[in-house]
């Protein structure tokens, strides 16, 4: 089974905290502080192996954490980092936030890397925190938690050249006949509803990725069906053979299927009506085929298409249609349309990016935000020291000037989560 779509969980190392802590020696009964810093959280990075053809994998994993950092230690000691998490991906796989629906990430390349989750910082022990006024601070600061998010992986196949058409005109045939590849082949609508691969070897070096994209039927670009899904496969390639059965066994007007099918691929991306397409007219081999094939070839190349008849079953022909591919292949310029990329999804945070917000309910000012949950975490409250840099840091993110535009005065409810006391300027 293929799977091109899988939707996962991943988390970011937590930073390690800092450590409060002081020296204590023989002859030193009141050192100073030696609380030392926290180390690093591991961030998540998406790479890409060229060995992995499918996102199979993550249908049997959906949560990928990488390791926290270690806390900070006495004598100065800094904790250890947290590994990096590695996570292997097809080449082709575009990664989405789900939250957003915004592409962050397009992978093409052997090797290939992104960082979609940073870990967090480690937080700093108390030895930084000592001043002249305060030599013996009692408060460390916390590791940052690392990013978490969802995120949806979407791979595109990149082959060279696609076989497009009607369900049942031979192109899973074809593909049997030109490559290794093994698609499922059966005398009914919609056999193939999942993309095959294979490579077709013609010799001399010569050789390509070719794609048997899944049927195709009305309305598909509107996402009838399996629309959407079908068609994200044919974006990349850089050659169509549209491939028509030309001896209308089924009753089908090979002329109206082809038509269709162009609008369908013309109406979900206009970028595919510029793509070269020979047109391969299939089983010849079958009564009629020879008359239908004058008015189709006539009616086609009138529209200034090459057009050329196979029969996959024999292959009778196939040799012709694949050497023109080729020589397309090798004059075509592909300009990959790039993706989307949101670097504000990916920011390298720090302290003086979170938020806070202030509200009044009740004749309580409520002041929330992360920046809050964050700072009352570094907070000793039995530490004198400590709540004055706590005072400090709110003058100075200008929370307080924020209360006062509020309207607080002397002696108001001011709360902070869990934390309540009375204001005074």
């Amino acid at each position: 089974m293929f799977v091109d779509k899988a939707k996962i969980f991943i988390k970011a190392g937590n930073g390690g905290d800092g450590k409060v802590s002081f020296r204590r020696e023989k002859y030193v009964p009141n050192g100073g502080p030696d609380g030392g810093d926290g180390g690093a959280g591991g961030s998540v990075i998406f790479v890409v192996d060229e060995d992995m053809r499918t996102l199979m994998d993550f249908r049997y994993k959906r949560k990928h954490v990488a390791e926290n950092g270690e806390g900070g230690m006495a004598g100065n000691s800094f904790g250890k980092s947290g590994q990096n998490l590695y996570i292997k991906v097809p080449s082709g796989t575009i990664i989405r936030d789900v939250a957003t629906g915004k592409a962050i990430a397009d992978l093409k390349h052997p090797g290939e890397q992104f960082v979609a989750a940073r870990g967090g910082r480690g937080g700093q022990g108390n030895q930084h925190f000592a001043t002249p006024t305060r030599q013996a601070p009692r408060f460390a600061q916390p590791g940052e938690k690392g990013d978490e998010r969802e995120v949806e992986l979407e791979l595109k196949l990149l082959a060279d050249i696609g076989l497009v058409g009607f369900p049942n005109v031979g192109k899973s045939t074809f593909l049997s006949m030109v490559t290794s590849a093994k698609p499922k082949i059966a005398n009914y609508h919609f056999t193939t509803l999942v993309p095959n691969l294979g490579v077709v070897d013609l010799g001399n070096g010569r050789s390509f990725v070719l794609a048997d994209i899944p049927g195709l039927i009305e309305g598909a670009h509107t996402g009838v069906g399996l629309g959407h899904d079908f068609l994200r496969h044919v974006e990349r390639t850089k050659v169509l053979i549209h491939i028509i059965d030309v001896s209308g066994i089924e009753g089908r007007d090979p002329l109206d299927d082809f038509t269709k099918i162009n609008e369908e691929l013309t109406l979900y991306s206009p970028k595919l009506a510029t793509k070269p397409q020979l047109v391969a007219c299939n089983k010849m081999d079958l009564p009629g085929a020879e008359e239908n094939y004058e008015i189709v070839s006539q009616a086609l190349i009138n529209q200034g298409y090459e057009v050329f008849k196979i029969s996959a079953a024999t292959r009778q022909g196939i040799d012709h249609v694949l050497n023109r591919a080729f020589n397309l292949l090798e004059q075509y310029k592909d300009v990959e349309e790039p993706v989307e990329e949101i670097e504000d999804l990916l920011y390298d945070k720090n302290t003086e990016e979170r938020t806070f917000s202030v509200r009044k309910e009740n004749g309580v000012y409520i002041v929330e935000g992360d920046f809050i949950d964050y700072l009352l975490s570094s907070v000793n409250l039995d530490d004198s020291d400590s709540i004055k840099y706590f005072q400090k840091v709110l003058r100075k993110r200008g929370i307080v000037d924020e209360l006062k535009r509020m309207g607080v005065q002397d002696g108001d409810t001011v709360k902070m989560y869990e934390l309540e006391f009375e204001y005074f300027d």
